[in-house]
């Protein structure tokens, strides 16, 4: 019988069941094994995850600490962002601010919503709805940075009014990373502890604005001339707009950038929604006038001299203060208006003008101080031509010239050296009031000559020159430079009949709670020459003006003067005084180069007068006392004065004073007649030194018994001989003109 197989049903411990005896019994599939890089990735989300923990309990901890130590809102409004310096003008009123100027501190409610959208919408358009810091606008930023990588471009935009505001208050404006992370804390503090009203109120009043301004109302009565509560949708754009580059963008500096950068703003509001497009349109921020800045131009070279003097007069440094100054302001336009008006193309012109006691009353350094703010006034160094000469004149007044005396103007040399008049003729024999008024250059060398160039320079130094001075023969014609502010000083001190006069521009310094902090004392000054010496050169001085050099100064009222001009017409000046004011006018290019037709008696003189005449107009008209009154020793006679006369008032010195001198005892004097003259011999000599009659004994007896038959000066001689052997004084006689020597 056959049997059929059947199939073969696989065993479970067969050698077929290899796969299941790796299953490790039971029969259960075991899973694969998990990547590494997830188990890492998940332990790397637990640490950041704790890290962030950890982080922001320190970041909520640092802003709770912030916010605890944050003044209050009202400490906020009163905390100034550095010193305040408010120059008043003589009458008070403020004409410059130096340092951060506020305007008035406006509620929000009372700053127009126009202001209010334009700085939300181009600062920080979702600042209504973030903590402080604005994470989008901060992701935006960093995408920027990445994409400028190493164009020296840095991350920008990503700060929100919030931490503008914490940056103005607290920190500076250092990029730093340390500087970012505490204004991103205090931004937050900020936003804990104050409300968004409240926080954009103190930005809006403290934020800064361009031109020293702090405040948009600061800012408005700035560039627009009113206060902030006025303003216009056109004027709130190119408001803000300044926030960003407030240099840049100024209306006032740079007038198309302005108006493009307010055309962003108004387009910036438009896309938030804030405005529509039709009053974007209306707004016209082309139309806007900007105000200039009042007196900046004019008064700026007085401002530039007279601040730095703050140093050395008051300590304060931080909280404002209201500088008094002694500037005219209505005098101040005018000094400008006549500098600008007379002063020939492509020169620049000076002007220094003093009160009797010093106070500057106007100063200009030169045609515009946008152009160049270097003050001529004060530091440039320039040749003061004739005009130097009232010292060589005051020197020979002092050592006994008289105006009315006789000078020769004819050629002379010095030292090799031949000055020659301006109008190249000589005038032989005039006076010296003549030689002054027409500057006669050949007079003031031989002056100065005889004087000797030492007295000059002594001269000058004593009324304020401080300049180095030569003392070579030309020195007399003005070749040492000068200040323009120094020789309008000894003018001045001319004025003062003799008595220094020291220029100053400031009268007090108050602080803020009007303390004084420093006060301006009188000056009585020194006497320099005497008064004598004071008139003589102010006779001088007027004639120069009223048939002079100078006639082109005249006002209608006695001025006095002195016209100078360098060789080759570098430089023209005038100096002279009126009704107490002294004023110095200069004219001449930087670079020294010649002039054509510049001379001290035109453009300087007539720039003088246009001055002078608004500045004495409501002062009293004052004449000078030009009357010589001299010293003894110059009324008398020159040997009387020296050597006085015997008999009368006894001998005198050289300052006129009474000589008493002891009598010898036992002498006799004798007196000689005075129709007899004395013959200088050897007998004479004999006679005074007692050597004649004491040698043989007949002139012995001859003397004892009186006898006549010798000479007619024996035969006045005493009858005790033995007077005869004792010397005698000299009789007293005075020089002839012929031989007396002035004395210097």
């Amino acid at each position: 019988m056959s049997h059929e197989r059947s199939p073969s049903k696989p065993s479970s411990s067969g050698n077929g069941g290899g796969s299941n005896g790796k299953s490790g019994g039971g029969g259960r599939k075991s899973s694969p094994a998990k990547p590494r890089w997830r188990h890492w990735l998940k332990r790397l989300s637990q640490w950041g995850l704790g890290l962030a923990i950890i982080g922001l309990i320190a970041v909520a901890t640092a802003v709770g600490i912030a916010a605890s130590r944050m003044p209050s809102f009202e400490e906020l409004k009163n905390s100034p962002a550095g010193q305040t310096i408010r120059v008043r003008a003589s009458d008070g009123t403020v004409y410059f601010t130096l340092g951060p100027n506020y305007g008035r501190w406006l509620p929000l409610r009372e700053t127009p919503q126009v202001m209010q959208d334009a700085m939300v919408a181009v600062e920080d358009r979702r600042f209504r709805i973030h903590p402080g810091v604005d994470p989008v606008g901060m992701a935006r930023a960093a995408i920027v940075a990445v994409q400028h990588r190493g164009t020296g471009r840095r991350m920008q935009g990503a700060s929100t009014i919030t931490q503008q505001l914490a940056r103005n208050i607290f920190l500076s404006n250092s990029y730093t990373f340390t500087r970012k992370a505490r204004e991103v804390i205090l931004a937050m503090a900020l936003e804990w502890k104050f409300s968004k009203d409240e926080i954009l109120e103190l930005y809006l009043n403290k934020v800064y604005f361009g031109g020293g301004s702090y405040g948009v109302d600061a800012a408005s009565r700035l560039f627009f001339g009113h206060s902030a509560t006025d303003m216009t949708l056109g004027e709130a754009a190119v408001v803000a707009g300044l926030v960003k580059a407030p240099s840049h963008y100024s209306p006032t500096a740079d007038a198309g950038a302005a108006l493009s950068r307010a055309k962003v703003v108004l387009d910036v509001m438009v896309d938030a929604g804030v405005i529509s497009r039709a009053q974007a349109d209306a707004a016209k921020p082309a139309d806007l006038q900007p105000v200039k800045e009042a007196g900046q131009n004019s008064a700026r070279y007085f401002t530039d001299w007279v601040l730095p003097q703050l140093d050395m007069l008051i300590d304060e440094g931080s909280s404002a203060i209201d500088v008094y100054t002694t500037l005219d302001l209505s005098l101040q336009r005018t000094a400008t208006a006549s500098i600008q008006a007379n002063t020939p193309a492509n020169v620049q012109g000076a002007l220094v003008s003093l009160d009797r006691d010093g106070a500057v009353l106007a100063m200009v350094g030169g045609r515009d101080y946008v152009t160049s703010n270097y003050n001529r006034a004060t530091q440039a160094l320039r040749q003061p031509g004739s005009a130097w000469k009232v010292f060589v004149y005051m020197a020979a007044l002092e050592a006994g010239y008289k105006v009315e005396d006789i000078v020769n103007d004819g050629p002379v040399t010095i030292n090799g050296w031949s000055p020659r008049n301006s109008s190249g003729r000589f005038s032989g024999d005039v006076t010296l009031r003549t030689a002054f008024a027409y500057s006669l250059n050949t007079v003031a060398a031989k002056l100065g000559d005889e004087v000797g160039y030492s007295a000059v320079a002594n001269m000058a130094r004593r009324f304020g020159i401080t300049t180095p001075i030569n003392t070579q023969p030309s020195m007399v014609l003005g070749t040492s430079e000068v200040r323009g502010i120094d020789l309008t000083a000894a003018f001045a001190a001319i004025a003062r009949k003799g008595v220094s006069v020291t220029p100053y521009g400031i009268t007090k310094v108050t602080n803020s709670d009007g303390e004084i902090l420093y006060q301006h004392e009188p000056d009585r000054g020194r006497v320099l020459v005497d008064q004598w010496v004071a008139a003589g050169i102010t006779d001088l001085m007027q004639t120069a003006v009223n048939t002079g050099t100078g006639r082109a100064a005249q006002i209608g009222r006695p001025v006095a003067g002195k016209t100078g001009t360098t060789s080759s017409n570098k430089d023209g000046w005038f100096l002279g005084f009126s009704s107490g004011i002294t004023t110095g006018v200069w004219m001449g290019r930087d670079d020294a180069k010649a002039v054509g037709g510049l001379q001290g008696g035109r453009a300087p003189a007539k720039a003088f007068s246009d001055y002078m005449r608004v500045a004495v107009a409501k002062r009293p008209v004052e004449q000078f006392e030009t009357e010589v009154v001299l010293p003894e020793w110059q009324l008398e006679e020159e040997g009387d004065g020296y050597f006085g006369e015997p008999g009368q008032d006894g001998l005198v010195d050289e300052n006129g004073m009474p000589l008493e001198l002891p009598a010898e005892p036992n002498v006799e004097v004798e007196t000689y007649p005075t129709d007899e003259p004395i013959v200088l011999d050897q007998k004479w000599i004999e006679e005074q030194t007692g050597r004649r009659g004491a040698g043989s004994g007949g002139g012995s007896a001859g003397a004892s018994s009186g006898n006549s038959a010798g000479s007619g000066a024996d035969g006045n001689r005493g009858q005790n001989g033995a007077a005869a052997s004792q010397p005698r004084p000299a009789p007293a006689r005075p020089l002839s003109n012929d031989t007396a020597t002035r004395i210097y």
